[in-house]
């Protein structure tokens, strides 16, 4: 059974334990919430699951409840008593340790490099944490091949956007040359404990089968971040040190846009031309 938020509090209580504020713990204590997630994820049994964060186990249960084989990464040394307690009698394996500074070949059984099994990724993802553990993920460990993320409602509507957006930024370009991204579903304050001032989003990606765009990744990003690191200037501006004025006319991008304007693949031209 999932955790209600009277099981939460109470497992919290007889431990000692609090939320920690730096590491961004708000645990869902929600049983429908948990399994809405899993549901959404679309696994079940065959399926190898890494979830990020576990925390307490409410969406671990939920996670194995489907079938699925569960890994569960959890960075906190004070909640993985409580947490192996609660998700090792349903078969699941725990791993201490920073998902930013895992080696994911261990983690992944030697499969992060994409040559085995494919993995579906499935968390609840602190606000500081959660776009450069996706990009970072969607970069380096090619074994994860799908992921149903919650966040903050403003991360996840970067995530996902697209050009012309206020929401579009450097991690939405990032996220179109590795994946679709779609939100997928909010999910209210009210199912969290402690109960955040924000509202959250889920977020589905799957990893693409290549690049839909020939540019080195390297080369686009060093644009891609120049431009939005300056976004209200024109990009003959922004990019004038990168970027000479024939290689706009040879990519077929005006130099007067601003950077929410151009899509992956006018990046990919721009980046191509210089």
């Amino acid at each position: 059974m999932t955790l209600t938020r009277r099981q939460v509090r109470d497992l919290l209580a007889e431990n000692g334990l609090s939320p920690s504020r730096a590491l961004g713990q708000n645990f869902v204590a929600d049983p429908n919430t948990v399994r809405r997630i899993a549901r959404l994820a679309g696994v079940g049994t065959g399926d190898r699951v890494i979830e990020v964060g576990a925390g307490l186990g409410s969406l671990t249960v939920a996670l194995a409840e489907t079938g699925a084989e569960v890994t569960a990464v959890e960075v906190d040394r004070h909640l993985l008593p409580v947490l192996r307690s609660v998700v090792e009698p349903l078969g699941v394996r725990v791993v201490e340790g920073d998902a930013m500074t895992l080696d994911w070949d261990v983690v992944l059984g030697g499969e992060s490099a994409g040559g085995g099994d494919r993995w579906a990724l499935v968390a609840n993802l602190p606000y500081n944490v959660a776009t450069p553990l996706v990009l970072h993920l969607l970069a380096r460990v090619p074994a994860i091949d799908r992921m149903l993320v919650m966040v903050q409602r403003e991360v996840g509507e970067r995530l996902a956007a697209g050009p012309g957006s206020r929401a579009y930024g450097i991690p939405s370009v990032k996220i179109a040359y590795w994946a679709e991204a779609e939100v997928v579903g909010r999910v209210p304050p009210t199912v969290f404990f402690p109960q955040p001032r924000v509202e959250s989003t889920l977020v589905r990606l799957r990893r693409l089968p290549k690049p839909p765009v020939d540019s080195d990744p390297e080369r686009l990003f060093r644009l891609v971040e120049a431009a939005f690191g300056q976004r209200r200037k024109m990009l003959r501006r922004s990019l004038a040190s990168l970027v000479d004025p024939a290689a706009f006319e040879r990519a077929g991008v005006r130099p007067d846009a601003r950077p929410e304007q151009l899509s992956l693949d006018d990046w990919d031209r721009l980046a191509s031309s210089v």
